[in-house]
């Protein structure tokens, strides 16, 4: 079914609005390219209504968040909400701040969001409000392990159930559930930790996809993260000896700008539980 939903990304080339980390957004940019999709980058207030009314699907990132964009990020939610547009929410270091923290909540209150992408540790401060978070990275506390699988499926089912969204959870191994069904994928490769944005980069291509295939938004979640660890693993076959993380961000991109639908359905590891 992956190739099928990677193959509707690139020939329906969705227009996505991203409201994004500063840090991350060129590579954001160029990772919707690369899947065949449009970016745009629009976060001021008086024109993120009109930005996300011509888009097919909105991504909203806290990881650079500031006290300008926080309005902007509201009326392009309601906005999207009101158009039927699928809407993403990455809680980047929610729980490390009370600006953060609060802003989540207020976004998940006020907006429905489709998809929540986050690591563990986001996702259980979201859940608790009393999360371990150290500064965007997961708590080594939190790490979703072989040991624990069950109960973290449980977990982001019912968190899922209770938000009628879809959880995606990223790290060792990745978990994309609904309130039924979980997909358990473990594509990817340890060295993707080391660069700044894949985390970023994967809540945009999770857009493309659903965007792209409303009527089978697990499986679009699930094949947007395959899509990712994918690429990671590809990328990392082909770095040279004397190359580091700057060329390995530059080698998951291409990797993903070449990714088609047979190398996605043989490369994709995973099970659903």
């Amino acid at each position: 079914m992956f190739k099928s939903i990677l193959e509707n990304v690139r020939e329906k080339s969705p227009l996505i609005h991203n409201i994004t980390n500063y840090v991350t957004v060129n590579d954001v940019a160029n990772v919707v390219l690369a899947i065949g999709a449009s970016p745009i980058m629009a976060d001021d207030e008086d024109e993120v209504e009109d930005i996300t009314s011509i888009c097919q699907g909105l991504n909203i990132n806290i990881g650079t968040l500031n006290k300008r964009t926080i309005p902007a990020m509201l009326k392009a939610g309601k906005k999207a909400n009101e158009l039927h547009h699928p809407v993403v929410l990455d809680p980047v270091g929610v729980g490390a701040s009370q600006l953060r923290t609060k802003t989540a909540f207020e976004l998940i209150e006020k907006i429905h969001f489709d998809v929540i992408r986050g690591n563990i540790s986001e996702i259980k401060t979201l859940v608790s409000h009393n999360g371990t978070v150290r500064g965007v990275d997961a708590s080594i506390e939190d790490a979703v392990t072989d040991e624990n699988l069950d109960n973290c499926i449980d977990f982001l089912k019912a968190y899922a159930k209770q938000l009628n969204c879809i959880i995606a959870v990223t790290g060792a191994i990745d978990l994309v559930a609904d309130a039924h069904q979980c997909y358990v994928i473990r594509n990817g490769e340890k060295e993707m930790s080391a660069i700044t944005g894949t985390g970023c980069q994967l809540s945009a291509l999770i857009t493309a996809f659903i965007s792209a295939n409303p009527k089978h938004s697990l499986a679009a979640v699930a094949g947007a993260v395959c899509t990712m660890g994918l690429a990671g693993e590809i990328g990392k076959t082909n770095m040279l000896d004397n190359e580091g993380n700057s060329t390995y961000r530059h080698r998951i991109i291409d990797a993903i700008y070449h990714m088609d639908g047979e190398t996605l359905e043989k490369g994709a590891k995973y099970e659903i539980r």
